[in-house]
């Protein structure tokens, strides 16, 4: 376990971890936060958020440090798996709030030490293994990353006397919604279609549970897809960019009409930093964008985006291609926002907005913030955790230019397997 307070950096044993390596880009990035700002709480000084090295969590993490230097105290605790850098965080090392814990939600002393030894009161629990492609391969990952860890999280919050827990789930949990379905409320039944989902689910249970018995005070959240810069190119936005950028084709999954709801990065932290500080404890809030945008359709934004011909049918089966889908793929989900609205807060980003500044960002800082990316790009990349630090290593799925339907993958090796 290593520890770096206010811009010392960690290092492993032998010093040889990727992860830590800093080319120095990050010096050039402009720091991204969200533009909400609150009176600071009385009873809220030192914030704890788990995978903060990752995607949506470095968001909050330096919006929060950011606008509050005066009032919170934020504590960033970070496993360092392969889809986080500290990249992500590194312009706040001299922000003396700002504080980076490389520890592991699963490990029970590294959770409660950081907890002690930093006071924290509140909680906010990112940290999960979340690319449901790779669910389907190494289900018990999933499920030791996300039920154990939260257990573990839970636990540990109850031993201090955490005064706010707050539980980042997704939209994911409800399943599939129908073309003609009511948007879902918070209230509705639980029905997760794929382990990754299921995890996530399980999750929300054992917050569920802690509060029930133990009076733990926790709110679960559950958001849209999120996208926007510092998202690993594992996830379809910043993948088919990077891809498109190098003058390659993207390689969509089955027919590509599946639909997804996006929300810019920068209004799921205001979100967050909205429940934080108007949120109601025991409640559940959904994050919902207006923006539905098919996987066929985000194909198109993205090539006029980058100004890429697609105006003939030609010009667009060029660039994109195709491959089997997921061994389930929901067609959509669709949760309603109006709680959280209720509370002051709104999507302020449209999708045209939100994905320039994006693609903006990727065209610049995509292929060396995480280092090289190759590997990552193709369909169904796979993870080999067998070496001393987790690689992602591609797949050689076959590449269509017509859709494909789902592979039966019952007896066979899962491209999205993780080798341990």
């Amino acid at each position: 376990m290593t520890v770096a307070t206010n811009g010392n950096h960690p290092a492993t044993a032998n010093g040889t971890n990727g992860y830590y390596h800093d080319s120095g880009i990050w010096k050039d990035a402009p720091v991204l936060t969200g533009s909400t700002k609150f009176e600071p709480l009385p009873d809220v000084k030192n914030i704890m958020i788990t995978g903060g090295a990752g995607f949506i969590a470095c968001w909050l993490v330096r919006h929060l440090t950011v606008t509050y230097p005066n009032a919170y105290n934020i504590v960033s605790f970070d496993k360092l798996d392969y889809c986080a850098s500290l990249n992500n965080t590194r312009m706040l090392n001299e922000k003396r709030n700002f504080t980076f814990y490389h520890g592991d939600i699963t490990n029970p002393k590294e959770v409660l030490e950081c907890m002690e030894r930093y006071n924290i009161d509140t909680v906010f629990h990112f940290a999960a293994q979340s690319h449901v492609d790779l669910s389907f391969g190494n289900s018990y990952g999933f499920t030791h990353t996300n039920v154990y860890g939260t257990h573990v999280m839970l636990e540990s919050a109850k031993k201090v006397g955490i005064k706010r827990f707050i539980h980042i789930s997704t939209d994911e949990v409800y399943g599939e919604v129908k073309d003609d379905d009511d948007d879902l409320l918070e209230t509705s039944i639980l029905a997760p279609t794929n382990p990754y989902a299921a995890s996530k689910a399980a999750a929300e249970m054992l917050v569920h549970s802690y509060m029930k018995s133990f009076k733990l005070p926790v709110i679960i959240v559950r958001s849209n897809n999120v996208y926007g810069p510092h998202q690993f190119p594992e996830k379809i936005i910043p993948k088919f960019t990077s891809l498109l950028h190098r003058g390659r084709p993207v390689v969509l999954h089955g027919d590509g009409s599946p639909t997804r709801r996006y929300l810019f990065a920068g209004d799921a932290a205001d979100a967050f930093d909205t429940i934080l500080h108007k949120g109601t404890l025991g409640h559940v809030y959904n994050v919902g964008s207006y923006d539905e945008i098919s996987n066929m359709e985000l194909c198109v934004r993205l090539l006029k985006e980058m100004g890429i011909p697609n105006d003939t049918k030609a010009d667009f089966d060029k660039w994109v291609k195709y491959t089997h889908d997921r061994p389930f793929n929901d067609h959509r989900y669709a949760v309603d926002g109006t709680k959280l609205r209720q509370l002051g807060w709104d999507q302020k980003t449209p999708f045209e907005k939100g994905l320039k500044i994006t693609v903006d960002w990727y065209r610049v800082y995509g292929e060396k913030w995480w280092g090289n990316i190759s590997s990552v790009l193709s369909p169904f990349p796979i993870v080999d955790r067998t070496g001393e630090a987790p690689e992602v290593v591609s797949d050689h799925e076959e590449i269509s230019e017509q859709p494909q339907p789902a592979k039966d993958r019952a007896s066979t090796f899962s491209p999205a397997q993780e080798v341990v």
